[in-house]
């Protein structure tokens, strides 16, 4: 499923478009000053995108928040109305270790150059890894929300 995602032949692909990639993106820096989640990790992908985060609300709430600007926005520079944007579902997992932390970083940070969309991560514009300063790497695993 992952490398039909990455070929984009599956779903939408309107976060091709640099406009739409940009405004997921910022979304997603957006989230992170809101104090939803902590970022670490990320990617926009034509058709999907890669979160990795320690969520500080509910996963279901943060979710629901990123999914419903960023459609209402994206849809409005697309010239659409009443069209959904994102699926309804989404796969969320919790991180148990360090390794399984740095190896899910190095998955989404390299997806676009296994993609075909970038010859280094660094190059790809709407992830993580081209931003300046490193994400933050992981501490005090299992990433939970506090209750």
């Amino acid at each position: 499923m992952d490398r039909l995602l990455d070929q984009a032949r599956l779903g939408s692909n309107h976060m091709k478009l640099p406009a739409i990639a940009e405004l997921v993106a910022a979304s997603i820096h957006y989230g992170e000053t809101l104090e939803h989640y902590t970022l670490h990790s990320y990617v926009v992908m034509p058709n999907h995108v890669h979160l990795l985060i320690t969520p500080r609300i509910s996963v279901s709430r943060l979710l629901n928040s990123l999914k419903s600007v960023t459609a209402k926005r994206a849809n409005l520079l697309l010239g659409r109305t009443g069209e959904p944007f994102w699926q309804d579902e989404s796969y969320d997992r919790l991180v148990r270790n360090d390794e399984e932390f740095r190896r899910i970083q190095r998955y989404i940070e390299v997806n676009p150059v296994r993609a075909g969309l970038a010859k280094t991560a660094t190059e790809y514009p709407w992830s993580s890894i081209g931003r300046p300063g490193r994400p933050p790497q992981p501490t005090g695993l299992p990433h939970q929300a506090p209750r």
